[in-house]
This record gives structure tokens, sequence and C-alpha cells, in this order.
């Protein structure tokens, strides 16, 4: 692991732009004040590992800002990427000591790490962190399910869809903006990567995307900056039902 960053995003806990959602949403003053004594912020470059699979891990985290990849490595070699992390999204698993998958730093990342062991001390003591810690992780197993009928049933089109509207999504969850009518966010992954990610060629996912772009669903700014110029249109590409909606 890199030390610790030298500007971190937050270091009060009531200041973390993250805090209405990540595992500490609903602790009181006190339980934050706890939190406050086993925290320390790490960060990551674009393509840094953050910790191998199958290594021991001595913390457990939450993403503050930036993007990284869950990904797993078999034994001919070939990498398979199974999820993304976006910020508030949790690290690591109280109760294991071993990462069960790669990650790595997409963009530049920034963690709120705990010392595990205290951090599984805290939860057994403090409902409030393991209430939402639970909610969570139910929320990640329901996204995981979706994301199975996603790669099984949906159209090239709709994967790509999917997982910009996915991104934006959560983008709006973290910032507390709404989602209506136009909306901006940067795109954390290359091309490459989300053909990794959505089982697509890239000369698919570059076909799919230039289809979107031409019949006005989206709007491309430089390499990653994404306009949705109606939300409501991009989500009819999804798919789903009429919220849009498998993510939470």
């Amino acid at each position: 692991m890199v030390p610790a960053a030298s500007n971190p995003v937050a270091k009060d806990c009531a200041d973390c732009p993250i805090r209405h959602r990540a595992v500490c949403a609903r602790c009181e003053p006190d339980e934050l004040h706890r939190l406050e004594e086993i925290k320390y912020y790490r960060s990551f470059e674009p393509g840094q590992t953050v910790i191998w699979s199958g290594d021991r891990m001595d913390f457990v985290a939450s993403v503050v800002s930036g993007v990284a990849t869950l990904s797993q490595t078999m034994e001919d070699g070939r990498t398979q990427m199974v999820g993304l992390l976006l910020p508030s999204d949790f690290v690591g698993r109280p109760g294991r000591e071993r990462a069960a998958f790669d990650v790595k730093a997409v963009t530049p990342v920034v963690m709120c790490c705990f010392r595990r062991r205290p951090f599984e001390e805290l939860m057994a003591s403090t409902p409030h962190i393991g209430q939402r810690l639970l909610e969570m992780t139910l929320d990640e197993l329901d996204a995981a399910r979706e994301w199975m009928l996603l790669l099984g049933r949906k159209t090239a089109r709709e994967k790509i869809a999917s997982l910009l509207s996915i991104i934006a999504r959560r983008e709006a969850q973290v910032s507390a903006g709404p989602m209506r009518g136009r909306f901006e966010f940067d795109l954390p992954l290359t091309r490459e990567a989300m053909a990794d990610y959505l089982g697509l060629t890239l000369e698919t996912v570059s076909r799919q995307v230039s289809a979107l772009k031409s019949e006005g669903v989206i709007q491309l700014e430089g390499k990653r900056r994404v306009v949705v110029p109606d939300f409501a249109r991009l989500l009819d590409e999804t798919g789903d039902d009429s919220d849009g909606g498998f993510l939470v």
C-alpha cells in the first residue's frame, strides 16, 4: 500500500462528501468520534493496485473519491472484471483476513481506511454500523444479480446504456443531485475496460457508443466527459423498467 494521502478529501467525518451513503451514515456524534480514532486516508494513482486477491487485509475502507475495479485472475492468467467500486462503496469484509478480489484504481482514488480489528470490535458494539453494512451488502447482492441479467440477456446497446446509467446515477446519489433532464459525468473507464466489464469486443463498444452519440442519446466532450441531454431517454435504452433501476 502507498503512504497516506497528503491532501485527503476530508479529515472530519461530519464534513465527508460520502457521509450520507457510507457505512457511517447513521452514526451518532460519539460513534463518529470512535471511528475518527481508528481511521486514516490512503490515495492511489490510476493503475495502482490497492490489494491483490488472497493478500492479507489489515484494513477495511470506504471509497471517498475516484473509481476502482474488482477483478479475478484465473489459473491460466485470464482476468475478468467483476465489479466497480464507486464513491461510498465499502472495501473488505469484517471477519475475513484475505482479499477475495484484486482491487485496482482506475482514476485517482482516495479511501478512508479503518484498521480491521478495531473496526470489527466497534461494529460489534455499535448497531448503527452493523445495520448499515448489512444494508450495503444486500444492495451489493441485488446489484450483482441484476448484473447477471445484464450480461446474460441484454443486447450490446442495452449493456452500454445500462453501464452509463449506473455511473450517472451513482454520481447523482453521491452529490445528492436530481436525476432529471440533462446530466453530465466523467466516464471512469476506457473503452477497453468497458469491453472487458461487459463481455463485449472493443469494436462493439465503440460502435454502440458512436450509435448512441449519433442518435443524440449522449454527447461526448473530450475523451471521458459524457453529457446526457435527457436522462429518461437513456433509461429507455437500458431495457429496464420505467424507473431505470436495478441499481441502488
